[in-house]
Parts: C-alpha cells; structure tokens; sequence
C-alpha cells in the first residue's frame, strides 16, 4: 500500500495545485512511482494542468469525472456500471506512471448530503447526528480510494482552500500532509488555521477512531531573492520556525519562475514543459528531500 498524501493549506493563492501536480509529476517522472492525483478542488486547476479545457469537457459529459463517485455513495445507483478504474485517466501528459482522478466544477450539494445523513440517522436511530456525519466524512474518500489504493505508490490529494467537506475527507483519508505557504503573513496564519483544525479533526474522530495524518512538510514557494523582498520573506519564515520548529519546514523552496506560471498554457507541469527552470529544478529537489523524509 502507497502513501496518501493531502496538500492543504486554510487560504488560496499559495501554491497549492502547482505542487500537487509538479510534485507527482517527478515522482512518475525521475522515480518510476506510479502516481495519482485526485482534484478535489471545484476550481478544476490540477485537472487543467494536467489534461486541456477540451478533454476535461469530454469527460465531463461522459460523466467521467470525480462527481460521478461522490453521487454514486450519495444516491446510490444499483445499476451503476463505472468503476473508479474507469474514471481515472491513465498516462496523462504521456507519462507513464502519472494517472488523474479528473475533478469537477460540481462536486456535491451540502443540503443532499445532510439530508441523506438525516435520513441514516433517523434509521439507525442514532441520537446523535454529528457522529453520523463524522462517519460518513472518515470514510467517504477512504471508500472511494480503497479499490486503487493498492496499484499505486502515492496518491496526492489536490484540496481546495477552506475547510469543506472534502477537505476534512481528504486529511482523514491521509497518512500525510503538506502544508503549501507564501512567505507572507497571512499565508503563515493559513497555516496556523490549519493546524488547529487537524486538531479539532482528530478529536472529533477520537471516540470511534483514529485519525493518524501528519505533517510532511511546510514547502515555501514564490519565493523571491530580491535583497529588499528576502529580508522581509525571512523574518515571515523565522516567525514559522519559531511556530513549528526547523525539522517541518522543507529545505527546497520554490523560487518565482515565470515557466512554472506559463505551464499551466500547455495544460502540463513545469517540470514536463521547462525541465530546465529554475521551478522545474526546485521541484526535483524537493521531491528528493520529501522521499528522504519518507
């Protein structure tokens, strides 16, 4: 069984799909690793840097998205016929190795859920429907993963900024996660927020189970040498240190590159599109350093 591996952070804007997707890509790439990258952002940006507007809307209409998934443990449907074998797309970016779980621009209806939990609690005659809703937010990515979970070497959780529902699947269905952060303040307080809802996370599950995800790494990117900028970006990061300690922030950071930005336009990752970069060659760096960890 692979590792599953959550990147996260509580504020947008950090960096988060751009590691996601690059990180995996090296993984595939310069490790022989067979990857999966499951897009659990609405905004679709790890699916669109991965395969272009087009294909993506192939799929969409075919129903072969992350959203078919989701609606099949929702309303379940007894003459379902795709598996989730047959939703993700192999060999994206003609990698070998490098799979997609292709997200959706609409993954769920808060109300439906609630509903169907409703209806589950009320049946089980449960008392109490937090713990019905904590069940189901434990299991529900966990059960959608477990038939793959063993053909692949990782699998990387690509989560929107916030704390929704799939967030909190996501991490509870990680053995790890990576904390993505602009050396700026309200990145760090991003940071900060997100620690303290794994906490709450945990202890909600505590009574029925274990939730056992760890940090991996802080990764800092967008990081700018600029000598007026670098002082600044360093008392941010000595501020993070002095939080969380030495040992949990990556020593790889990524630099600002313009390549990393314009890989996005030829709907693959920069280390694929500019292996020469300066982003490209950070990524390969910080790969090796968190397979070390690892």
């Amino acid at each position: 069984m692979g590792y599953v591996i959550a990147t996260a952070n509580m504020k947008g804007g950090v960096g988060k799909t751009t590691l996601t997707v690059n990180l995996a890509t090296c993984l595939a790439k310069n490790y022989g690793k067979r990857v999966l990258v499951l897009d659990l952002d609405t905004q679709i940006s790890a699916t669109l840097s991965l395969m272009s507007p087009l294909d993506f809307a192939k799929r969409r209409k075919q129903r072969l998205t992350f959203r078919y998934l989701i609606d099949d443990v929702i309303n379940p449907d007894p003459n379902a016929k795709l598996t989730i074998q047959d939703i993700i797309q192999p060999n994206v970016c003609n990698l070998p190795g490098l799979s997609l779980l292709p997200g959706d621009i609409d993954l769920y209806d808060e109300f439906i859920v609630s509903e169907m939990l409703h209806k589950q609690t009320v049946a089980l005659g449960e008392q109490n429907f937090e713990n019905v809703w904590n069940r189901f937010e434990r299991v529900l990515i966990n059960n959608i993963l477990k038939p793959v979970r063993d053909e692949y070497d990782f699998i990387l959780l690509d989560c929107a900024p916030g704390y929704n529902l799939m967030t909190r699947s996501a991490l509870a269905a990680s053995d790890f996660y990576l904390l993505p952060a602009k050396p700026e303040p309200l990145s760090v307080v991003g940071i900060q927020l997100l620690e303290r809802r794994i906490g709450q996370l945990k202890e909600s599950h505590e009574q029925e189970a274990k939730i056992n995800i760890k940090m991996l790494g802080i990764v800092f990117s967008m990081c700018n040498t600029n000598l007026l900028t670098g002082r600044y970006y360093k008392q941010v990061m000595h501020r993070v240190v002095e939080d969380f300690g030495v040992e949990q922030i990556c020593k790889a950071q990524i630099p600002v590159d313009i390549n990393v930005a314009k890989a996005v336009d030829s709907f693959m990752p920069a280390v694929l599109n500019a292996p020469q970069s300066a982003g490209s060659k950070a990524f390969l760096q910080l790969t090796q350093e968190l397979l070390q960890k690892l």
